[in-house]
């Protein structure tokens, strides 16, 4: 508890003295470490449902309070001390532009990089920071020395930008892509890991894994499949946009040898944010997607040859660390499961209600997809924003039909009551 207990003040301390431009508001940094104090002194099961903590961090964030956001899933707004830390740096950057970015902000990559590293359990120099998933995965995917005829597993559940990266190395150099159409949910991680491992072969070269499938929610066993696709030689890329920051993990516990992942998504960081993770010895195999003095080179630093950024996003995403880390990742996971569960268990009793993410708590955690027997996926989605002003996406992708349901952090248990209510009128 001692050490719990420092760690939280240093947290809070290092927040409250955020930067030569005080960045982060000193009351803020105050609360926030009462409000985690506090919940030494309760159970988990206290903790996970406690109305004060969830409440305090509903009001560190800026979000409709008319509106009910359960489409978390495409993109996550940034508690109030993000988004002023964003502007702060925005305006200092606006000062005299080319000294305040380069000479100033862009000092501020290194800290960034440990405390990323930090979080994500690895060194710094396997860290680039970057823009989102999409840049990170097509780096690798682009960068690969593959030739025609090498064999690439995936699925045709996995992110249509990703899917659509592979198939230009298709189309271009003559790759062979083995697609597994995975017929979800799946309640049994060892049938998941059969499947992926029933399409290797000796040409195998890559395994593409989404380590949480985007559209229901299906957490993909990424360790399992790395392990029997080291064992033939095959190197795994995983997907991370929706694990990283959701899930309490760290990447080198996923054993992929590269990963990326979107870090305006569950980290709640600034948009257009994302992280790059290629293990060290791994770094010289993959060529700059934007060229470098060194593309083929060993630093991690020629994935981030971006020309002018945003060096506003990029510095921001360290108080959305701070306010991840205030919370807990663990924590974390465990309050976005309950809140899936809790709105879920009050209309699987409805006969025509079915859903696409796993029961099983491993597989699945903070989204679900509902389908209603007899209605569309737009009926529903339709229905919830015009009836109730409640946001959701209707999802039709490959075998997936049904509304996507995504709370956060900042949900509270009323909210959903307003979602059971919704549903429980519609699926009459």
């Amino acid at each position: 508890m001692t050490t719990r207990r420092n760690f939280i003040t240093k947290i809070a301390a290092a927040t409250a003295s955020a930067s030569f431009l005080g960045i982060t508001s000193p009351a803020f940094a105050r609360e926030a470490q009462k409000q985690s104090e506090r919940l030494l002194n309760l159970s988990p099961q206290e903790a996970l449902t406690d109305d004060d903590f969830w409440g305090w961090v509903k009001e560190s964030f800026t979000v409709s309070p008319n509106l009910v956001n359960l489409n978390n899933g495409g993109v996550s707004p940034q508690p109030k001390v993000v988004q002023d830390a964003h502007i702060r740096y925005y305006q200092f950057a606006n000062e005299i532009p080319s000294y305040s970015m380069w000479q100033i902000l862009d000092q501020g990559r290194e800290p960034l990089r440990g405390k990323l590293a930090d979080l994500s359990g690895c060194s710094p120099e396997e860290i680039a920071i970057n823009r989102n998933s999409t840049e990170g995965l097509n780096s690798i995917i682009f960068g690969l020395n593959l030739k025609a005829g090498d064999e690439i597993v995936l699925t045709k559940q996995d992110y249509p930008n990703m899917i659509n990266a592979w198939k230009q190395r298709e189309k271009r150099d003559g790759v062979k892509l083995v697609w597994l159409n995975l017929t979800l949910p799946i309640e049994n991680e060892d049938e998941i890991v059969k499947q992926y491992v029933s399409a290797f072969t000796s040409k195998t070269k890559i395994v593409h894994v989404t380590h949480m499938i985007n559209w229901c929610g299906q957490i993909i066993p990424a360790k399992k499949i790395a392990t029997e696709a080291h064992k033939r030689g095959i190197d795994v890329i995983c997907d991370g946009a929706h694990t990283f920051g959701h899930l309490d993990y760290k990447i080198p516990d996923l054993e992929c040898d590269y990963f990326a992942t979107s870090l305006h998504k569950w980290l709640c960081a600034p948009f257009g944010s994302g992280m790059l993770y290629i293990k060290k010895e791994k770094i010289k195999n993959i060529w700059a997607l934007l060229s470098n003095t060194e593309p083929d080179g060993i630093d991690i630093r020629k994935f981030e040859s971006l020309g002018t950024r945003s060096f506003a996003s990029e510095m921001a995403i360290g108080n959305a660390v701070d306010f991840h880390t205030i919370i807990g990742s663990k924590r974390k996971e465990e309050r976005l499961r309950f809140l899936k569960d809790y709105w879920v268990s009050r209309v699987s009793d409805l006969p025509k209600v079915s859903f696409n993410q796993p029961k099983t708590p491993s597989l699945s955690c903070a989204i679900a997809n509902i389908s209603i027997q007899g209605k569309t996926t737009h009926d529903l989605s339709d229905y919830l924003f015009t009836k109730h002003r409640i946001h959701t996406v209707a999802i039709d992708w490959e075998n997936i039909h049904g509304v996507r349901i995504t709370p956060h952090v900042y949900t509270s248990t009323g909210d959903l009551d307003r979602l059971v209510t919704a549903i429980r009128a519609f699926a009459v």
